[in-house]
Parts: structure tokens; C-alpha cells; sequence
């Protein structure tokens, strides 16, 4: 694997992304507003991206983390193959989808939105072959079955089976892509 240099904006998402993890979710969204203020709306997009797919994972209200999930798919739309592989050999662009419209077909969910929950689990499914195989990959595969399931039953309630309680991370996208 290539090494990559050190990123400063990234590794303080990683460590504000952890204190979430570990129950401090005010210290991590207190972090993580700072560092949007400073990378500003037209910053990296990959900063960009990981930050607002990191933040909506703070929320448990729904319409708080569209929001957040909303930007991350912007900034997603922005970002380029080289520059995710600036800061990770190996990643893909593509491979950020399946978890980004998972999380947005799973608010518009909570939010009672199905038509809107279902477009983008659509998303979430055509998007899913650029899924690397493991853990990760099957955790979003198994969230688009879940988040269906859930569609179907037209069920607004927060799936316990989310992790953070309510997102899938990004954290986590690596080298492979699952065949097609």
C-alpha cells in the first residue's frame, strides 16, 4: 500500500469522530462546527465530505442529520478519484455512495418521506457493486436491506442496528471493489 502524508483536517475528524464514539457527542459536534468553519463550504471536498457524513452521525433528530448528510452528498458530487486517493491509495469516489444515499434514504425515512426514502435506496443499491468485500461492504448491504425493510413497513422508527445509533460511516471504504 502507498504511503500518503499526514492530513491535519482529516486526522482532527478521525479524533472528533472517536470522542462521538465514546459518548461525548457534544465535545465532537462543538469540533467538528469548528473545523467547517474552517474549512468553509467551498473547502476539499473530501473534507467536506467526511465531516458533514461524520456530523449527521451525531444527531439522533432526523431532519437535523439530513441536513448535515445533504452536504456530504454535495461535497461527495465535488470530489475526485485523485484527490480521495491523495489521502488513501487505493479509495474511490464511487465508493462513498452506497453509504451516503443509505444515510439519506434512512432520514427521509425517519422523517416519514418515503418516495424520497426509496430514490435514494435506489441509489444506495445501483451504487453498492463499488462496495469493497468484508465487513464494511456487508454492514452497508445489510443496511440497504434494513433500511427497505423498514420502507416497506413504512416504519419511521430509529433502527437500532444503525451504528452511531443512527448513520453508516464512510470510515471504513478501502481498496476493493465487490465484483459486479
Amino acid at each position: 500500500m502507498t504511503e500518503t502524508p499526514a492530513d491535519p483536517i482529516m486526522e482532527a475528524i478521525g479524533r472528533a469522530v472517536m470522542a462521538g464514539q465514546t459518548g461525548d457527542k457534544a465535545a465532537a459536534r462543538a469540533t467538528l462546527l469548528d473545523l467547517w468553519a474552517e474549512i468553509g463550504v467551498v473547502g476539499d471536498p473530501l473534507h467536506r465530505c467526511t465531516l458533514a457524513h461524520s456530523m449527521a452521525d451525531l444527531f439522533e433528530d432526523a431532519a437535523q442529520a439530513l441536513a448535515w448528510d445533504i452536504r456530504a452528498l454535495d461535497a461527495a458530487d465535488a470530489a475526485t478519484d485523485e484527490r480521495v486517493q491523495a489521502h488513501h491509495a487505493g479509495l474511490q469516489i464511487a465508493g462513498f455512495y452506497p453509504s451516503l444515499h443509505l444515510n439519506l434514504a434512512d432520514d427521509y425515512r425517519r422523517l416519514g418521506s418515503f418516495a424520497a426514502a426509496e430514490a435514494h435506496l435506489d441509489e444506495a443499491d445501483k451504487s453498492a457493486s463499488h462496495l469493497p468485500e468484508g465487513p464494511y461492504g456487508d454492514l452497508i448491504l445489510s443496511g440497504i436491506k434494513g433500511v427497505a425493510a423498514a420502507i416497506a413497513a413504512r416504519d419511521t422508527a430509529p433502527r437500532p442496528s444503525a451504528p452511531g445509533g443512527r448513520g453508516l460511516p464512510l470510515v471504513g471504504i478501502h481498496l476493493s471493489r465487490r465484483p459486479k
